[in-house]
């Protein structure tokens, strides 16, 4: 078997029909580099049409092309081609004859090329696919995920043919159950062996065996092993360690195929009373929920933007990531294997009732049992998935018939899969919606009585309501674990109402995390909480955005063109922890130090509005261009008892903090540019301090560089971030430069942007202008050899970085 990467000379241009280009020349095409996102570079405006769900991007149609050249020697074996993830409707021609379909644009699907090849030629590949009014976020369009060419014998493994479980652990030896599916597809019975050697995380074969197979023609068989690894090295959350299973099909002497599976050893167990239990141990998930963009790559699910992601957001405390609202990329899986992230991977944010004119529901009825077998494959191997969930505020689930898709799902994952748990992500509001409409009051703008909190503090109510209790019933009894989306006012009355009931926070306001986590501490049968969200993301452009209204102005949900990212994450687009991520950090225990977050001076005759999703709007900056003597808001996080705010070394006062204050301190500051320090105190005792400077006006650019070494691997990406600093090192936040990043050599510039929500900028530019005086360029290699990253804004030193491009690492088996 020949596994080789299929990212490579694929073209993209707009798809036309049949009559559509006879009418007018169809457009030129460009050459790209899966995974790849046709949409992220369009032009965005507020036209009728466009919409905040998708950050008010255009509808598209796309096609990619590829030419495969196939030598004579196939005739006697399998071609096939993997697509990870293609959005959506997609449709698959090999030589312009129909291959494939897929309408969901988040299942890996397999598409046989035999029928339609010419031997000895060049053969074309076609995959189509459009966006329109289908997600109410931004989805991107085409080929966003890898795809993959397999080439095996007439007898091989089939694509998702290893599946490993570990049913048995103990101190002194693991069982290692290996099942692998065969498929005959010559003319003749088959005698061959089977042998699967199982390697320790440091390389070393462990443990092996051989079994033998007789296969009928046209059939298709499964070969079971089990195996022993002697004191095994358990995957947990703090030490990922992953084994290698080598399965090798061997005709007589002859190897005829091999493939390598990834996996970990460890167990999992679940009850009300010590909760979630990895390896014997009970684990709060500290958790995030993230949507599938990587902000200025668009929805590229590039393997290093993944991997960086799972990585930031581990380093920033969080333990645990939910998928919303559909499955993650294999790439992501695999970051969070080796950097031990615990996944709750997510099917559908709909059912059979649809949330947007044109989304997947269409497709739901007979295509669902198809995606929930591709999701479960992907997933199978995987220690770091824990949970599958089988919706996201799903309507149905307030009522009993649409329960039954609740069960069938949960049923069918069930039958694949029995080794993790089950959840469902229920908002009881929306379960119970259209009993409840009246009761919103909403308007036809959007808004709702008393601000667009007045929604949230609503949405409390409901969630506890004795009408959520009777209608979700049968929902929730339907699955190992109660998901609740924005219900913690559930959280102490089920655990006396339903005591065998298990709650996780599926989704939660971020502003809540102080009381959510103690509710999770407290309550053994809640396991953790998911914030919404751990990392911003692109389209529900503004939901989570500090509106600065006058008296007569009403506060919207929807933010007008042109936002562009929802601002509501815990680290923005381009991978930069905000302040609430500093003080969720804080109130996990993981972090010690104050942190101080200084709020935007107020636009003049105006008023602070916030959602349910809205931190405060501040940064970690003393650099501001007001008057001195202008008022400023300060908030220090701290879990120590008090803290004390200094300014340039005098006490602008003391205030406590610590959790029973909600561990912040606020204080109103007369600005003036110098040193503003917050010092912990405990006890009568300095504990620790942090301290914010005012940068001066000798400004430099500073770049950094994430990784200087990369792969000429398709998969790879260096994150190279340039802020404008003084000659002392402090940052610039108060300025703005418009950056041009040029790059030379064997890579490309494969994106350059800013955190900034509600830019007009494109992130295809050479040029962008800095936020908070930062931004983000992202090289892709293009082969072997030298890349050179030329970095020069006006009146600044320009910059030069160098990154050398080095052989990939092997993917033929």
């Amino acid at each position: 078997m020949t596994t080789t990467s299929f990212n490579d000379d694929w073209s993209v241009r707009e798809h036309k029909s049949i009559f559509e280009a006879l009418q007018s020349a169809s457009a030129e095409a460009v050459t790209v580099r899966l995974p790849h996102d046709a949409l992220i570079h369009r032009d965005r405006s507020g036209d009728a049409g466009r919409s905040a769900h998708t950050g008010y991007f255009p509808s598209a149609s796309v096609e990619y092309t590829k030419t495969l050249d196939v030598p004579e020697e196939y005739r006697d074996k399998r071609a096939t081609l993997e697509l990870q993830g293609v959005h959506r409707d997609a449709m698959v021609y090999v030589n312009d004859v129909f291959a494939a379909q897929r309408p969901f644009g988040y299942s890996t699907f397999f598409v046989p090329l035999d029928p339609y090849l010419k031997y000895g030629e060049s053969n074309s590949i076609r995959v189509e696919s459009r966006a329109h009014e289908d997600s109410r976020w931004y989805t991107g369009v085409g080929m966003h995920r890898d795809a993959v060419l397999h080439v095996t014998e007439l007898v091989h493994l089939t694509p998702t043919g290893t599946q490993i479980t570990t049913p048995d652990i103990d101190a002194s030896r693991a069982v290692v159950e290996v099942m692998t599916t065969v498929q005959n597809e010559s003319t003749a019975t088959a005698h061959r062996s089977i042998t699967t050697v199982l390697r320790a995380p440091d390389g070393r074969a462990v443990t092996s065996d051989t079994a033998p197979l007789t296969i009928r023609a046209g059939s298709t068989s499964v070969v079971r092993q089990r195996l022993y690894v002697a004191s095994p090295e358990l995957w947990d959350v703090d030490h990922p360690s992953l084994y290698t299973a080598v399965s090798t099909v061997l005709d007589g002497e002859v190897t005829a195929e091999e493939r390598e599976t990834v996996f970990g050893i460890r167990t999992l167990q679940l009850d009300p009373h010590d909760g979630l239990r990895i390896n014997g141990t009970t684990v709060k998930l500290r958790g995030a929920c993230i949507h599938h963009d990587n902000g200025i790559l668009g929805a590229a699910s590039i393997g290093r933007a993944e991997e960086r992601r799972v990585q930031l957001l581990k380093e920033a405390g969080f333990n645990a990531i939910r998928s919303s609202h559909n499955p993650l990329s294999q790439a992501m899986l695999d970051a969070c294997d080796r950097h031990g992230m615990l996944v709750m991977d997510e099917t559908f944010d709909m059912w059979t009732v649809g949330k947007s004119t044109f989304d997947y529901s269409l497709s739901f009825p007979e295509w669902w049992e198809r995606d929930v077998e591709a999701l479960v494959a992907k997933d199978f191997n995987h220690p770091s998935v824990i949970f599958y969930s089988i919706g996201n505020e799903i309507p149905e689930t307030g009522t009993p018939l649409g329960s039954g898709w609740g069960r069938k799902i949960a049923e069918k994952i069930r039958s694949l899969d029995d080794t993790r748990y089950l959840t469902n992500s229920i908002n009881g509001f929306v379960s119970v919606l259209t009993d409840i409409a009246a009761l919103m009051g909403a308007q036809d703008d959007g808004s709702a009585p008393g601000g667009v909190n007045a929604a949230g503090d609503l949405m409390g109510v409901i969630n506890s309501s004795e009408i959520v209790t009777e209608k979700t019933a049968e929902s929730f009894a339907i699955v190992d674990v109660a998901g609740l989306n924005y219900g913690d006012s559930r959280y102490a009355a089920d655990r006396t109402a339903f005591p065998n009931r298990i709650i996780v926070g599926t989704e939660t306001f971020p502003t809540n995390i102080d009381t959510n986590w103690q509710l999770v501490q407290d309550n053994p049968h809640v396991i953790g909480d998911f914030t919404w969200t751990g990392w911003d993301y692109l389209g529900e452009a503004g939901i989570g955005r500090m509106q600065y209204l006058s008296d007569d102005e009403a506060p919207l949900f929807a933010a007008p063109y042109p936002w562009l990212a929802a601002w509501c994450g815990d680290i923005d687009i381009t991978g930069l922890r905000r302040p609430a991520s500093y003080y969720r950090e804080i109130v996990f225990g993981l972090r010690h130090e104050p942190f101080i977050a200084v709020q935007r001076p107020h636009p003049r005759g105006t008023h602070q509005q916030a959602s349910p999703w809205t931190w405060s709007d501040s940064i970690a900056s003393w650099s501001w261009d007001v008057a001195v003597g202008s008022p400023i808001t300060v908030e220090v996080y701290s879990d120590a008892d008090e803290v004390e705010l200094l300014l340039n070394g005098d006490s602008i006062g003391r205030a406590p903090s610590g959790r029973d204050n909600r561990y912040r301190s606020t204080f109103e500051v007369p600005y003036a540019p110098g040193e503003l320090t917050a010092v912990a105190i405990t006890g009568g005792e300095t504990v620790s301090r942090t301290s914010l400077l005012t940068a001066s006006t000798k400004l430099q650019l500073a770049v950094s560089v994430d990784r200087d070494l990369l792969l000429d691997d398709s998969s790879d990406l260096s994150f190279i971030t340039v802020e404008l600093h003084d000659e002392h090192g402090t940052l610039a936040s108060n300025v703005d430069r418009a950056v041009r990043v040029e790059v030379s050599g064997a890579g490309t510039l494969q994106g350059l942007g800013s955190a900034r929500p509600d830019t007009t900028e494109k992130f295809d530019a050479q040029e962008f202008t800095t936020f908070d005086g930062r931004l983000l360029a992202i090289v892709r290699p293009t082969g072997r050899g030298t890349i050179t990253v030329d970095v020069t804004a006006p009146d600044l030193d320009p910059v030069q970085v160098t990154l050398n491009v080095g052989a990939p690492t092997s993917t033929a088996h």
